[in-house]
């Protein structure tokens, strides 16, 4: 009976001090270590049909690393390049379903998806690199970018891909007469296929996972690229002269799909607009420095460099902004100019 009633009494004891214990304020001001959700963890799959070691997969690398590390390596991205998981177009489609978690793209395959970007590919409307970066980064760029949320993506900045130059295997490109009744690759790209049928070359689109064997092949006579990824890729292989017509300012844009964007805590998100944009600082001036070593890479390996006077390309091809001018964003065009 003793027994019984020092417990009955130890058990009010206990419940008294647990009773006490939740009034008393410095008590109920301990953090609830269980109301905070802990960020969930992504590895994501990027693709480009860009060659391993040239100037994206560089860059994405930049992005991937910092990412990690901004995001307390809750965000991961594996980069799979070379056309591993398609063509560009073939890219965008899966990011905007989600079957691709992310890619970058040149802008060429974008008229398809948000026509607006189409203003960016006239030839010659760009006069330098900063020139570029002043539209991409302000006002106009980013409302273009913007439009791409309502086809599921989150585009994100713009990239370096450079100024379009024309290789060819056979017959040397010194001015605009000297494309007739050749067989040039281009993206698919209405404007890009303009310049050329206009001069009177046959425009031929064709995936770039494709473009080398075609050069090799004979299957067109040759194709027009930034200098940096002609020598990535080593053209120079297939091709014999490269004519600096620098005809097209092509940008690249690092996309995500816009529902797993959305996921991310607002801290991941921060994370990764960080990461992205310092790697597109890194990307463009990797860009830069090194056009004169991918010329100098491609002349050392029997391609003729051929310059040009600008000035009578620029007149040859005035004619393709009329041929579009009624598809394309007025507001914009004057912007650019």
């Amino acid at each position: 009976m003793k027994k019984m009633l020092l417990l009955a009494l130890v058990f009010v004891l206990v419940f008294t001090m647990i009773a006490c214990s939740s009034d008393d304020p410095a008590k109920s001001e301990l953090p609830d270590s269980g109301t905070k959700e802990e960020a969930e963890t992504y590895k994501l799959k990027l693709g480009t049909t860009a060659p391993a070691g040239g100037h994206y997969v560089l860059g994405l690398e930049q992005f991937a690393d910092k990412l990690k590390a901004y995001s307390g390596e809750t965000i991961t991205v594996e980069i799979y390049p070379s056309s591993q998981l398609g063509n560009e177009r073939d890219l965008i489609e899966g990011v905007a379903m989600g079957t691709v978690e992310m890619c970058i793209s040149s802008t060429g395959p974008l008229p398809n998806f948000v026509p607006d970007f189409s203003v960016l590919d006239l030839p010659y409307i760009f006069k330098s690199h900063e020139h570029a970066y002043e539209i991409l980064d302000g006002e106009v760029g980013q409302k273009i970018l913007g439009q791409m949320e309502a086809k599921g993506i989150k585009a994100i900045n713009f990239w370096e891909n450079g100024f379009r130059n024309i290789t060819t295997g056979s017959t040397p490109v010194r001015t605009p007469e000297d494309l007739k009744g050749l067989k040039i690759r281009t993206m698919e790209n209405d404007i890009h296929m303009e310049v050329f049928n206009s001069l009177g070359a046959t425009a031929t689109p064709m995936a770039f996972g494709e473009l080398f064997t075609a050069l090799q092949q004979g299957v067109v006579d040759g194709q027009e690229n930034p200098s940096i990824l002609i020598s990535d890729t080593k053209m120079y292989e297939a091709q014999k002269y490269i004519t600096l017509v620098e005809y097209v300012y092509s940008p690249a844009v690092l996309m995500i799909n816009n529902e797993l964007f959305n996921s991310f805590t607002a801290e991941q998100q921060e994370a990764f607009l960080k990461a992205a944009e310092e790697a597109q600082a890194w990307q463009r001036n990797y860009c830069q420095e090194n056009e004169a070593a991918s010329l100098a890479n491609i002349e050392a390996n029997g391609v003729e460099i051929i310059e040009v006077d600008q000035a009578e390309w620029v007149e040859a091809t005035k004619g393709v902004y009329d041929t579009f001018k009624d598809k394309l964003n007025q507001e914009y065009f004057e912007m650019i100019k």
